[in-house]
């Protein structure tokens, strides 16, 4: 029987000790199960370090909590490829909460599928209240959930495992000038596949994001589909290192937008 891979779970959190404090006990249970070495990661991107007296409380062995005083998510993503010294390393948000074989699914189809780089699994949102209707009418919070083993385009580090051995065989990192307005992991994407890495998705592998009411509103949703949209559009032209293929881009990306418009 071989050996299973050693995993890191990283888990970036900035301001939100409550957060934190409610995810790391789901996460350490998480390692706990697992068949082989497993180690929780904090990545607090705070410079005050303001999560350090949340974490304290879960002290043991296979948790470790490090600052990363450089703004944004790009950067904290970076820290957690270097802090960490296992085969594979898992990202998680600091507001999602794992299911109990969670772990065990990513591991599982990375294993299943050789030569892969990454496996992506399922999100699903729970709501803090009532959403408005018009929220769940547009499917602002309704994310793709293929069959598993399913190849992926792009990916997201909310629930990611990545086989860190690449990525430090490789270099690739996230790019830090999308560290702030966002779409560092969309680039990560776009750069990993360029090195014909692939991703895959694993539907079993499920975290609940909890949405807060603050995040319960049109405003909200409109400004995260704009704020998306614009992040996969800056992303795919950074990406691209032909003139021609940038005119082509914007000229697609420009006529698929105004059809979105007709549509809504």
């Amino acid at each position: 029987m071989s050996k299973a891979p050693s995993v890191t779970i990283a888990v970036l959190t900035y301001l939100r000790p409550d957060d934190i404090g409610a995810a790391l006990p789901r996460l350490l249970e998480q390692a706990q199960k697992y068949g082989g070495r497993a180690q929780i990661l904090v990545v607090d991107n705070d410079p005050e370090g303001s999560a350090e007296s949340m974490v304290s409380k879960f002290a043991g062995a296979q948790l470790h909590y490090v600052v990363e005083p450089t703004p944004g998510i790009a950067a904290a993503r970076n820290r957690a490829i270097n802090e960490s010294e296992t085969d594979l390393l898992v990202f998680i948000d600091d507001d999602e909460r794992p299911t109990p074989d969670w772990l065990r699914h990513l591991v599982t189809t990375f294993e299943k599928h050789p030569a892969t780089f990454g496996v992506a699994g399922s999100v699903q949102s729970e709501f803090a209240g009532e959403p408005d209707p018009w929220i769940i009418a547009g499917g602002f919070f309704e994310r793709l959930n293929p069959p598993t083993g399913t190849q992926l385009q792009a990916v997201a580090t909310n629930n990611l495992l990545l086989d860190r051995r690449v990525l430090m065989s490789t270099g690739l990192r996230f790019d830090e000038e999308f560290g702030l307005s966002g779409g560092s992991d969309t680039m990560f994407s776009h750069q990993a596949r360029q090195l014909g890495l692939n991703f895959r998705f694993c539907r079993e592998a499920l975290v609940h994001d909890v949405v807060p009411a603050e995040r319960m509103t049109r405003q909200w949703s409109r400004n995260r589909s704009y704020r998306m949209g614009n992040s996969w559009s800056r992303t795919s032209l950074a990406a691209e290192p032909s003139r021609f293929g940038r005119a082509a881009i914007r000229l697609r990306y420009t006529a698929g937008g105004a059809a979105r418009v007709v549509s809504g």
